[in-house]
């Protein structure tokens, strides 16, 4: 038998799915600031994507000298703009990126938090005598190559018995009706009980008002639009479990039920992100773990209720990430990673949806 006649009878095996493309975007030290941190990705109408993080000038920590900033891709994320900073408040924390875009107007909205850099998140729950964290709001009509100067939105979104205060950090949504949500999270005063609530704008981001809050014990969040137009809040818990906590709203954000603790989403107390990726499907991503590592993408067809799709993107340490759904039906997810630690660098993957759909065996 000869050579060719030999191959043929040898079974052919199911090509391998593509795998994700990887890219990194911001890694500690480069460009003038000591880390990068708090990741979030938003695609726009017209195919480019966003990319937005905190700068932390001098440190890791939370509080100190941050400042906001983004770059842009028009390639599908396989290389990125230099960074432009959108917002610096002298030696002050502004930060929590949460973008959204108005599919009427084509403008992009970004909420942010501010806080005197001197000023920690313990200090800030105590008392607002030295100071409070207060909410900001910048726009883009030019798919975000230049943004205005951040206007102070407290007054309408911020219940005056609350401390500490944060968008997302990640992405908002758009309902059918036009209204813009904000997923947000706050504390009052005297270390009292965390929530989970929204923000919400009617009028093409021209003003800002507060909606509902979540049950206690949530803090960061995520926010999705359902199968039948209710809402889905995913939320990082404070219950002691190692589980998401979630909620659902019926009158878009202004009220929101309980639903208990997510059996199959493990978390370390983390930020996650979740988003309509298509009809069909919710995305979902979050260090899989009781600590911050394996960061994992999961897939649901049934509106959150089960994730049966899921894939392990980065082994090594990991925290916060990001997602958004490409024009080329791919998965774009901003993320936090590192072989060292979860902060090393932020990280760009362009996943196929076919690889989400294969099986790791």
């Amino acid at each position: 038998m000869n050579r060719r006649a030999f191959l043929s009878l040898v079974p052919v095996a199911a090509a391998a799915a593509p795998r994700p493309q990887t890219t990194i975007v911001w890694r500690p030290g480069a460009d003038g600031y000591h880390s990068y941190r708090i990741p979030a990705l938003l695609a726009i109408a017209d195919g480019t994507l966003l990319a937005f993080c905190e700068g932390r000038k001098d440190s890791r920590s939370d509080a100190g000298n941050i400042d906001l900033l983004v770059k842009r891709s028009t390639d599908r994320g396989r290389t990125w703009s230099t960074q432009s900073v959108i917002a610096d408040f002298a030696t002050d924390t502004i930060g929590n990126p949460c973008p959204v875009e108005d599919r009427t107007t084509g403008a992009i909205w970004l909420p942010l938090t501010r806080n005197p850099g001197s000023l920690n998140e313990r200090e800030i729950e105590k008392d607002s005598s030295r100071g409070t964290r207060t909410v900001w709001m910048t726009h883009s009509t030019d798919r975000g190559q230049t943004w205005t100067p951040p206007v102070d939105i407290t007054s309408t979104t911020k219940d005056p018995g609350w401390g500490w205060y944060a968008t997302g950090p990640g992405n908002g949504i758009q309902l059918p009706s036009g209204r813009m949500i904000i997923p947000c999270d706050h504390r009052r005063f005297a270390g009292q009980a965390r929530h989970s609530h929204v923000i919400y704008s009617d009028d093409h981001g021209q003003s800002w008002k507060l909606g509902g809050s979540a049950q206690p014990d949530t803090n960061e969040c995520a926010i999705a639009t359902l199968s039948d137009g209710s809402l889905l809040l995913n939320m990082r818990s404070y219950h002691g479990r190692n589980r998401r906590a979630i909620a659902r709203s019926i009158d878009g954000g202004l009220t929101w039920v309980d639903g208990g603790l997510h059996q199959d989403l493990i978390e370390p107390v983390c930020q996650a992100s979740m988003i309509r990726y298509d009809r069909r499907f919710l995305a979902f991503s979050n260090p899989a773990s009781t600590r911050r590592e394996r960061l994992t993408v999961r897939l649901s067809s049934d509106d959150g209720n089960s994730w049966p799709h899921s894939r392990v993107l980065h082994e090594g340490p990991a925290a916060y990430s990001s997602l958004a759904a490409l024009p080329d039906r791919s998965l774009g997810c901003l993320y936090e990673c590192g072989e060292q630690t979860a902060y090393d660098t932020i990280t760009f993957a362009r996943i196929p949806l076919s690889w989400l759909t294969t099986s790791n065996t």
